[in-house]
């Protein structure tokens, strides 16, 4: 037995998922051959968001799948490396923006709503308890999502579609702005919102191999 949880011998059980589940694995593959289509945005464009996503969800597998149909598709290892950057900078965010609720839980006058704008107000806060390390990220940040081998209008969308998948209200709001700010369509924005419904369903999907594995043992 293989002292790895993430062997690549893992996805021969994929094979066996159609007897499993017939229905669902059918429903399953058209829905993420549709997502993945030449839409608003490109083929290439595409298989860079899913790797930016696959980072997310932090599966082996669609990292490998889908960083071989990146390349497939034409992108290049600086751009998928740029990418991953991306999502980096947006779960820092995250973990930042979300600081504003211990503030909140130390506020007796908070609102009752747990996610309001109002909350980015106590970033200051997080500033002014950790000057350096607020200071660090704020320049992470912008250097992670400014223009490079990938346009910083790309780099917003993909910012876009990891704050969907991080469930992050503020990272969603704050990105979403800047992305139509540089000029990202609503299509487009549809097009990175779907593909990364496809890789949290494809995350769940890819550890049925791991389900059968210790099934089997």
């Amino acid at each position: 037995m293989s002292t790895s949880f993430y062997p690549k011998e893992n996805i021969k059980h994929f094979a066996k998922i159609r007897d499993l589940a017939p229905e669902q694995l059918a429903a399953y593959n058209a829905f993420g051959k549709t997502a993945m289509q030449e839409g608003a945005l490109s083929k290439k464009e595409k298989e860079i968001i899913a790797v930016a996503i696959a980072h997310v969800t932090e599966c082996p597998y669609c990292i490998d799948a889908h960083t071989k149909g990146a390349k497939k598709a034409g992108a290049s290892l600086e751009e998928l490396t740029e990418a991953v950057f991306v999502v980096a900078a947006v779960e820092a965010g995250g973990a930042v923006t979300h600081s504003t609720h211990v503030h909140n839980a130390n506020n007796q006058d908070a609102s009752d709503t747990l996610y309001t704008r109002s909350n980015l107000n106590h970033l200051g806060q997080l500033g002014k308890f950790a000057p350096n390390g607020f200071k660090a990220y704020g320049a992470f940040s912008a250097t992670a999502t400014k223009e490079g081998n990938l346009s910083s209008k790309f780099k917003e969308i993909i910012a876009v579609a990891v704050a969907n998948a991080t469930q992050c209200p503020y990272c969603i709001d704050v990105h979403s702005k800047n992305a139509i700010k540089l000029g990202a369509t609503g299509e487009e924005l549809a097009d990175a919102i779907l593909v990364t419904a496809a890789l949290r369903a494809g995350g769940a999907y890819a550890h049925i191999a791991n389900l059968i594995q210790s099934y089997e043992e």
